[in-house]
């Protein structure tokens, strides 16, 4: 992600950012933190673009940080930075702070502050450089600038974060940031709905994001209504448009218009093209952002690709070769190519020459019993789903499936009963599906193409 392992936050500050062709696109003017139990983790930086305009640049996207510039994947929302509750700026609320010194030696202003990349690719609050406060005088705090340098690790001091009952919210955050999202979504079902939308304020967008695809749907429902519109957009945002169209689909249709209409016009259209589709079918069931590269694309740029952390496995398993635009709908589509296919092929081979030509491929129309028995009887963990012209519109894959065809309260459930064999059958459950797709909400289309639920 970077060229270097450590930067400063004070020295970072005015360092231009650049896009990928090398355009200047704004200045650095902080480092956004989260606290934890024993530091902080980077979040993101505020960048000024022109008009004195500051937004908020995630640190994942974030491809290098070197002397004298930072550089970034795509472009900048330009949406105005608003720090979230339990955000903390370096320069501006960490900088000049005054802390104790823990080994009882007094108090010193923080000057600086280095943040380190940790083996996962997070920016961590590594060291202070703080100057000890002359002692015995009144205007001590005036004359810290003539006291002794130190550098000193986060834990070394108290104070830094703010007052105890500010540090007690985030420690209550720091001691589930380890969890994954499913396990988090747990403790969010055990807590009353007070706790949550606390525990929801101090959470990234990100982070908010991946709980709410794991919580029960009239948890989740109570969860995103609570949220400030603003921040409920953001986090829908994030989401990938298929997950964040599940859950404006559960909203009020006076909620759901609403963040559609505060949502990014671009992710706003992604979602209310799956909103056309039944919730049961392929369409509905899709993402409309898989891995799709041109047929010169070489090979070596395809595994770079599919080798970004945020992938899932099930996204990360193919990459659709198809003609431009690239965006879905594409062009027509020519073929798939598996990762373990690239893995073979020499890295500077055009992906066109190796598509497979035999693959599945669904209607939009497809319904959850059609996708099933497709993904079960050829063992797929994705499918691409396409129109009449042979265009990409987004695919399948088996997380998704398996969301829809297990009870709609197995995560609620205490105890699973273990098969015979210890595995699901999905075969088993797409011979089942054609009697449950009748037994589902049926649904009308309105005169805009969406689709509304009715009682059935």
């Amino acid at each position: 992600m970077s060229a270097t392992n450590r930067f400063y936050a004070a020295r970072l500050a005015g360092t231009t950012v650049f896009d990928p062709l090398g355009d200047a696109v704004g200045r650095v003017r902080d480092v956004v933190v989260l606290p934890r139990a024993r530091s902080a983790r980077a979040v993101g930086l505020v960048v000024e673009v022109p008009g004195k305009r500051r937004v908020f640049l995630p640190m994942t996207r974030i491809t290098a940080i070197d002397i004298g510039q930072v550089i970034i994947s795509g472009v900048l929302n330009v949406r105005r930075f608003e720090k979230r509750r339990a955000e903390q700026l370096v320069i501006g609320d960490l900088l000049d702070r005054v802390v104790t010194l823990t080994d009882g030696t007094g108090e010193a202003t923080v000057e600086d502050v280095a943040l380190d990349r940790s083996r996962h690719g997070d920016w961590d609050l590594a060291r202070l450089h703080v100057r000890r406060l002359k002692r015995g005088r009144s205007l001590s705090k005036l004359m810290a600038g003539r006291g002794e340098q130190l550098t000193v690790t986060p834990s070394e001091v108290s104070g830094l974060f703010g007052s105890s009952a500010e540090q007690s919210a985030a420690l209550l955050l720091a001691s589930y940031e380890d969890l994954n999202a499913a396990d988090m979504a747990d403790i969010f079902q055990e807590l009353d709905p007070k706790r949550r939308t606390e525990l929801a304020a101090e959470l990234s967008d990100d982070r908010l994001a991946d709980v709410l695809e794991e919580l029960p749907e009239d948890t989740r429902v109570e969860l995103v209504t609570t949220l400030e519109a603003s921040r409920a957009a953001d986090v829908l945002e994030v989401m990938d448009p298929d997950d964040a169209a599940d859950v404006v689909q559960e909203l009020p249709d006076g909620v759901a218009q609403q963040l559609l209409g505060l949502m990014e016009p671009e992710e706003a259209e992604d979602v209310r093209r799956l909103l056309a589709y039944d919730e049961y079918t392929a369409g509905g069931l899709m993402t409309t952002e898989p891995l799709i590269v041109a047929p010169e694309t070489p090979v070596a740029h395809c595994l770079a690709m599919i080798s970004r952390e945020e992938l899932s496995p099930a996204h990360a398993s193919v990459v659709h070769v198809c003609r431009s635009p690239l965006e879905t709908p594409t062009g027509r589509m020519l073929g798939i190519v598996h990762f373990q296919h690239l893995l073979r092929e020499r890295p500077d081979r055009p992906v066109g020459e190796i598509v497979d030509l035999d693959r599945q491929v669904l209607p939009p129309s497809a319904p959850l019993s059609e996708v099933t028995r497709e993904m079960a009887t050829y063992n797929l963990v994705s499918i691409p789903v396409c129109d009449e012209e042979g265009r990409l519109l987004g695919a399948v894959t088996v997380d998704d499936v398996l969301d829809h065809v297990l009870p709609e309260d197995w995560r609620e459930q205490d105890e699973v009963v273990p098969t015979t064999t210890g595995q699901i059958d999905l075969g088993q459950i797409a011979r089942g599906m054609g009697a449950q797709d009748h037994a589902r909400t049926e649904r009308t289309t309105n005169d805009t193409g969406s689709t509304e639920n009715t009682e059935g």
